[in-house]
């Protein structure tokens, strides 16, 4: 029997008071606002279990085809708003938090954001699990339960510093511990040939177990789970050695094996580190095989026909080692035919590809895999060398072609190429935008695309509107559901009929209206934690992303740079106020991004107090960038910083979200970009720079940026600055490796090269910001135009074009 969804504020009052007795422990009267976002939670919970259970069921009688999503990141963010979003239950526990003397806003933020991922990749992984609850596909999301994420960012004079993140650290109300699940994971050893059978002997085994996420459907009563895996040792403790005073040694084997799941990336600047993201990549595939293949046995009660029930999908080369333990779970434990495995897996995995940067791909050296998982070498070995002959046979001694498609890199160290294995292991292969897809068939997979061209397609990413509009941006939500109805948020294409509003005096009115109150709240954010106070009349200019050299965050600098320096020398002109918000985080072994952190919090340090600047000009930096501080700063930005060098941007999701929010952008034409503006029209996204070809043509003619450092003054005037201390006057040599990187180091990723079209195009800005009807105009052309970029149309075409599940109209 189904319990009935308290969807009144009575009813709502009712059900948390029951929870705060029976799974909180504190009387009404006395709780806190954890204590509430804890009752309110398990309120939400109980509806999802139920539906939880009710989705399983019915996926098993109908025995359903399901999609496997495999991931190291799924970045979910806060629960509680979605869930409440979900069942409808907002306004009710709204009222409810009222009588009850706090606000849903205090109660929410006490909810510590998942920390599950970092960036794009664990974004797109969140959106896609949502959508594919929303659409009603049978479905599981597999990664790690991390306990300490990645880490949590501290800046310390300026500098990144790396603090663990215990998001865990008080339980989660949204997890269920599924303690009848487990599986052993093995490691090291060696392998012994016995006939035709072989044996892996392992030197050690670490204990997989399983805690499940719901993930509930928007107005469905379908969910989808997320199961992540918890690394636990075979024996907690050595009782002899604690019994003897050894505590070290008596916890040592604890800590080896489950630090496997204690944190997301670890440095692999060391040997040690290395090894363990080998071991999570590979322990949580395991795992996730072993699941997906017992519950089909339990279903079906054969592995013959797994490719016809099962889809599994690779997000990116992390999971890639699932191609070769399937083959091992299939031909050595369940002693299924060569041939006949690597058909099966062959149609049952398919691989996206997010990266065109080669240096990007993931590779593990051959004797690093032979300690670890030398089993799952000698299959990779056997792959390869049966592929290559493949190959040969249509390319006869063409020598180079061989090495290209090898899954062995055999020049200096031999590595295992993990991208080469997940294509040659999968029947689909497919990049996220359209010049991403197709740069992958001319350039990194060309090779691939030559022996299987029907193997390669595009899927243009997509974000949930649920949370990226619906939840970060409640005003505007409620001004589309005044005017076009409710019906967006399962069918982003509705937003069209709002472009004809961008003419409507009124329309515009409330729109920018909503647009200044949410930069209000971006600047209590700032204010908040970086000490410095905004006006929230100047253009915020934002952007958030991981920090990489490749995203250009230094270009954007360059530019704060030589805005201060003009303003100064022309006080007097009608200088556009403007605020340039920075968030991200670098890896924590990324010297060159963590230098570029410094900088911008040095330059902000001179700017922000030079009086002469006054509110013309501020910059700042949000620490410890996440899904719940994007959630406050995307519906406050005005224009939106997608700068990357053409031609390595594989998509973004960013971009998407700033739009959706009534953001401009100013961009590159790269990634989905380029999508954004054939959806919303040339004059209303701000494109500068070189084009793709035109990078690759400036290459390969020989670039030269001194040329450039000596044409432009300006230019040379902002770098001297960097290179001369002027916002590092303590240490005036700190930022020359910078500098020298751009003028002697061969600036790879070509800021100066579009350094000057950058800087015109910021001038369009400018202009345009001072015409605010104008810009209202263009602003909701870009929130009109964002329906194509759902991630419930996304998914919707992997569901028919890669995974085969039917979608219901």
């Amino acid at each position: 029997m189904n319990t009935p969804i308290p969807d009144s504020s009575t009813a709502m009052n009712m059900a948390i008071d029951a929870q705060l007795l029976k799974t909180v422990g504190v009387a009404s009267h006395d709780a806190t606002s954890t204590d509430l976002m804890k009752a309110v939670a398990q309120v939400a919970r109980e509806q999802l279990s139920e539906r939880w259970v009710q989705s399983q069921s019915a996926d098993r009688e109908n025995k359903a085809r399901r999609v496997y999503y495999l991931s190291m990141e799924f970045l979910i963010g806060r629960t509680l708003s979605n869930a409440l979003g979900a069942l409808r239950l907002t306004n009710a526990a709204s009222k409810s938090m009222m009588d009850h003397a706090h606000t849903l806003e205090d109660v929410r933020d006490h909810e510590p954001d998942a920390a599950l991922g970092n960036g794009g990749l664990g974004r797109l992984a969140a959106c896609f699990l949502d959508s594919m609850a929303n659409l009603g596909l049978p479905s599981f999301g597999y990664g790690i339960r991390y306990e300490y994420g990645m880490f949590k960012q501290k800046i310390v004079g300026g500098a990144q510093t790396e603090l663990p993140d215990p998001w865990l650290a008080d339980g989660t109300p949204w997890e269920f511990p599924r303690a009848d699940i487990s599986f052993p994971v093995r490691f090291g050893g060696w392998v012994e040939h016995i006939g035709e059978r072989a044996v892996w002997r392992h030197a050690g085994e670490v204990a997989a177990k399983a805690y499940d996420m719901v993930i509930p459907g928007y107005g469905t009563q379908k969910v989808s789970t997320l199961r992540l895996w918890k690394a636990v040792a075979p024996a907690d403790l050595d009782l002899q050695a604690f019994n003897v005073g050894d505590y070290g040694r008596a916890a040592q084997v604890k800590n080896e094996y489950e630090n496997i799941s204690w944190v997301l990336y670890p440095n692999d600047s060391t040997p040690a580190g290395r090894e363990l993201r080998l071991r999570q990549e590979y322990f949580f595939v395991a795992a996730s095989v072993r699941d997906i293949l017992l519950r089909h046995i339990m279903e079906h009660g054969s592995l013959a026909n797994l490719h016809e029930k099962v889809a599994i999908h690779l997000n990116d080369t992390h999971p890639a080692i699932a191609v070769a333990e399937l083959m091992h779970v299939l031909c050595d434990e369940h002693s299924m035919p060569w041939a006949q495995a690597w058909s099966i897996c062959q149609k049952t995995f398919s691989y996206t590809n997010h990266t065109l940067m080669p240096e990007a791909l993931e590779t593990w050296p051959v004797g690093l895999l032979q300690h670890v998982l030398p089993r799952h070498l000698e299959i990779i070995f056997r792959i390869n060398a049966e592929f290559l002959a493949e190959a040969e046979r249509r390319r006869p001694g063409d020598v180079g072609f061989l090495a290209r498609l090898s899954l062995i890199d055999e020049h200096g160290e031999r590595r295992v190429r993990m991208a080469n294995l997940s294509v040659v292991g999968s029947h689909m292969i497919n990049g996220v935008s359209a010049l991403h897809s197709d740069l992958l068939i001319k350039t990194l997979f060309a090779d691939f695309a030559f022996l299987w061209p029907e193997r390669f397609t595009n899927m243009t990413n997509g974000i949930t509107p649920r949370r990226w509009l619906a939840q970060a941006n409640p005003g505007l939500a409620a001004l589309l559901d005044q005017n076009i109805g409710p019906d967006w948020r399962n069918h982003l294409d509705l937003l069209k009929q709002v472009e004809a509003k961008k003419d409507d005096a009124a329309f515009r009115s409330e729109f920018m209206a909503i647009k200044r109150e949410n930069k209000v709240r971006l600047a209590a954010l700032i204010e908040r934690t970086t000490g410095v106070k905004v006006n929230p009349a100047s253009l915020f200019d934002v952007q958030i992303k991981r920090i990489h050299e490749y995203k250009r965050q230094l270009l954007n600098v360059l530019h704060v740079i030589w805005r201060y320096q003009a303003i100064i020398a022309a006080p007097e002109a009608d200088w556009v106020p403007r605020v340039t918000i920075f968030a991200g985080k670098a890896a924590s072994g990324y010297a060159a991004a963590k230098s570029i952190i410094r900088l911008i919090h040095d330059v902000g340090e001179i700017i922000n107090n030079d009086p002469r600047i006054g509110d013309k000009l501020k910059l700042v930096f949000i620490p410890n960038y996440g899904v719940s501080v994007a959630e406050v700063i995307m519906p406050g930005a005005d224009l939106s910083e997608q700068i990357s060098t053409a031609g390595t941007e594989a998509s973004g999701t960013g971009n998407m979200k700033l739009a959706l929010n009534g953001a401009l952008t100013i961009g590159t034409d790269d990634g989905a970009n380029i999508e954004i503006r054939e959806n919303v029209g040339d004059d209303n996204i701000f494109i500068f720079g070189l084009r793709t070809p035109e990078v690759q043509a400036m290459k390969k003619g020989g670039y030269q940026p001194m040329r450039l450092y000596e044409s432009n003054p300006g230019l040379k005037t902002v770098l001297d600055a960097i290179s001369g201390g002027q916002f590092s006057p303590d240490e005036p040599g700190r930022y020359r490796g910078l500098v020298d990187a751009l003028l002697w180091g061969g600036d790879h990723y070509m800021l100066l090269a579009d350094y000057a079209s950058y800087i015109d195009t910021q001038l369009k800005v400018d202009a345009l910001y001072a015409q605010p009807e104008a810009w209202a105009s263009k602003a909701i052309i870009n929130m009109a135009n964002m329906g194509t970029f759902s991630s419930d149309r996304t998914i919707a075409q992997y569901a028919r074009e890669i995974w085969n599940i039917p979608v219901a109209p």
